[in-house]
């Protein structure tokens, strides 16, 4: 054969062999048998082998491919990645849809609102997996990517690549992410945990775990061993003119991506309950682990409309089965104090299984708790888990009591420091205010290293009390003017594990404003509040520098705070507080002399753009050239506040068609009022 015909037989030998698999991995309807397809996969080896110019990444010779480089590559989503918020029963459900329709009333002068007609939503099985987003660039895979902390992931593509029924090419050759779970089969499961055994291997607690594991696999190989499968569930792509959810589904399923293939679409929210009472009863005959339903806002531009919060989509949510229960007993109770100095009670169980993993802790959360529960060290009690969710202690067994039980009261003193501990009025928690606790400053630093805030590898807990006991480090700002000798010092420290720690430290340097503001510590101050925060005081940026980030954030008074959306008072004063105490400040200023930089969207910030300072707006009615989110963030943008609400302190009411009670409200209290033309000039 000439090299041309050569080229143009392993070109054959490639489609049939894709369609193969994609009959046999994707549609589970094989059209070939396992001998046929095997000479056909060695006969383009062996070309492949004698002509190395015509093999290309598609092939399926190239599934297997090199080793890892040692460590798993940092890289940024192209859009954030959000969570699906869970529920646990069908009136959180009818809650969910009721909340749907609210967002996304129209305002009416006359009816004051009226709410849009039935929604249409879909239904999906929620695989019990690992999230993955999959990259094609030309229907051509080429990269896969973890879901990380939904800003930055890492590449896992060596691994992802070796999954038989993920397609190395689509049938469309357009550029496409398509969000993915990855599963490890039950079958798969027992095979794996069998040998492991037999090789007196530590085995995996479930299929999730076992997933987890391998996609972090070093070596492609063992992935390829372990048989790892993968369902597809979105897509993005400018290549494609979709318009709802259901279309998602099947255009992936079209490109040859294999998808789960119970979807449905459901008109009505109550045809929900029926599917997930269906899907109940056969759970436990498939053969890949499932958690729930996914229900979701069918129309997308719905989706767009009700957007997001700091961490879930408005649009969907995840509705779990029943939670997990069993049985075990009290060993004993313990007290735990929280980086803010809270005081929590935990029990120490006996080790019992749920879920899928070992459980020997449960929080107490309270002195109020324990008395409702009527706890007593020794007792046996139930524990529930619901999905990722610490257990909870639901149910005291009184009737099993032997009389060796004992009370547990709530100490008056800090455990550690030996503090009066503190109970402001109208709170049911204890806290411990000695700012010298050290139980409370190690809390502070292993919240700082974590990983949704510095998220700095190898610097866990154990590693912190080291370099506290050794005097390497007193403060947080000390971590980062660690040098490789201090560390070699230390036990169990190598020099290769000294380089990977100041390596780790010296990446940890860029973080982004929302992590910043989350390492920080502040009380009441969470995740979410962190990314609102973020959110309030970011305009298109890349850094910024101390006396910037300080400037912002003091300009922020406790009325600016408490308008943004999401933000109430309790945690509007608690920001406050804090960006007004100069010993914060002192160490804001330490973290960046130590070379700390806040990281922003890779756009340059707009310091002086303060044309909406101080500033607050209402939106009411549809506006025609931009969503409400959009009107929102541009507003944000300017430095301008959100209300959800029309009052005195009110700035501009923005009218779109068919405005409401709140532009009655506005000429009501002579509030400024202006239309969408209007408000488009202001922003110029």
């Amino acid at each position: 054969m000439t090299k041309q015909e050569i080229k143009n037989r392993i070109k054959k030998i490639k489609n049939q062999l894709w369609e193969a698999d994609n009959k046999y991995y994707v549609l589970d309807n094989p059209n070939i048998s396992d001998a046929v397809y095997d000479d056909l996969k060695k006969e383009l080896e062996k070309l492949e082998k004698q002509f190395p110019e015509f093999i290309t990444l598609d092939s399926p010779t190239q599934r297997v491919g090199g080793k890892s480089l040692g460590k798993f590559e940092k890289v940024k989503h192209s859009l954030p990645k959000y969570s699906i918020d869970d529920v646990f029963s069908f009136n959180d459900v009818l809650e969910f849809d009721a909340r749907v329709k609210r967002f996304l009333k129209i305002d009416d002068a006359k009816l004051g609102f009226k709410t849009q007609p039935n929604i249409e939503y879909t239904c999906e099985l929620k695989i019990d997996g690992l999230n993955i987003t999959v990259v094609y660039k030309k229907g051509l895979f080429k990269q896969a990517i973890t879901r990380g902390d939904g800003i930055v992931g890492e590449d896992v593509t060596h691994t992802i690549r070796t999954i038989k029924n993920l397609p190395l090419k689509l049938r469309q050759n357009i550029d496409a992410e398509i969000n993915a779970e990855v599963y490890i089969s039950k079958k798969s499961f027992e095979k794996i945990n069998k040998e492991n055994k037999k090789n007196n291997i530590q085995e995996f607690a479930n299929p999730r775990n076992a997933a987890a594991g391998t996609v972090r696999q070093l070596d492609p190989q063992i992935a390829s061993n372990r048989n790892l499968q993968i369902f597809g569930w979105g897509i993005q792509s400018v290549d494609l003119n979709l318009e709802t959810q259901f279309e998602k589904i099947e255009m992936i399923k079209q490109l040859g991506f294999p998808v789960e293939k119970h979807f449905v679409k459901n008109f009505n929210i109550k045809n929900a309950q029926n599917y997930f009472k269906k899907i109940e009863k056969i759970r436990n005959k498939l053969n890949y682990q499932i958690d729930g339903v996914v229900i979701k806002v069918n129309d997308l531009k719905l989706q767009k409309q009700l957007g997001h919060t700091a961490k879930h989509p408005r649009w969907a949510c995840a509705y779990k089965f029943s939670a997990e229960q069993a049985v075990t007993k009290v060993k004993n109770i313990i007290i735990q104090i929280g980086r803010t100095g809270r005081i929590t009670p935990v029990a120490i169980l006996e080790p019992v299984q749920i879920s899928g993993s070992i459980v020997s802790r449960a929080t107490l959360h309270n002195e109020d708790e324990i008395k409702r529960l009527g706890i007593k060290i020794n007792d046996t009690v139930i524990i529930e888990k619901a999905g990722d969710i610490i257990p909870d202690i639901i149910k005291v067994l009184t009737k099993l009591r032997d009389g060796k039980e004992k009370e547990f009261k709530m100490p008056n003193k800090c455990p550690d420091c030996n503090s009066i501990l503190k109970h402001k009025k109208g709170e049911v928690d204890y806290y411990c205010a000695n700012p010298k606790c050290f139980s409370v400053h190690k809390e502070k630093l292993y919240h700082f290293v974590s990983r949704k805030a510095f998220n700095i590898d190898g610097l866990g807990p154990k590693i912190i009390d080291q370099l506290l006991n050794n005097n390497l480090i007193n403060n947080a700002e000390n971590i980062f003017t660690l040098k490789k000798g201090d560390l070699e010092s230390l036990e169990r420290f190598a020099e290769k594990s000294a380089d990977n720690l100041i390596e780790a430290i010296d990446k940890s340097k860029e973080i982004s404003l929302e992590k910043f503001i989350f390492a920080l510590g502040i009380r009441n101050v969470g995740e979410e509040n962190s990314i609102l925060l973020s959110m309030r005081i970011r305009a298109n940026y890349v850094r910024i520098d101390a006396n910037s980030f300080i400037k912002i954030v003091q300009n922020l008074s406790f009325e600016k705070l408490n308008n943004i959306e999401g933000v109430g008072e309790v945690v509007a004063q608690s920001i406050y507080n804090y960006f007004h105490n100069k010993k914060n400040i002192e160490f804001i200023n330490k973290l960046f002399e130590n070379g700390v930089e806040i990281i922003m969207n890779n756009e340059k910030l707009i310091m002086n753009n303060e044309k909406f300072e101080n500033k607050i707006f209402v939106l009411t009615g549809s506006l025609e050239n931009m969503s409400r989110d959009e009107a929102k963030e541009k507003i944000r943008k300017l430095n301008g506040n959100i209300s959800s609400s029309v009052s005195k302190n009110t700035d501009f009411v923005v009218v779109g068609k068919d405005p409401g009670l709140k532009y009655n409200k506005a000429k009501e209290l002579g509030v400024k009022i202006v239309n969408e033309k209007e408000f488009l000039k202001m922003m110029k």
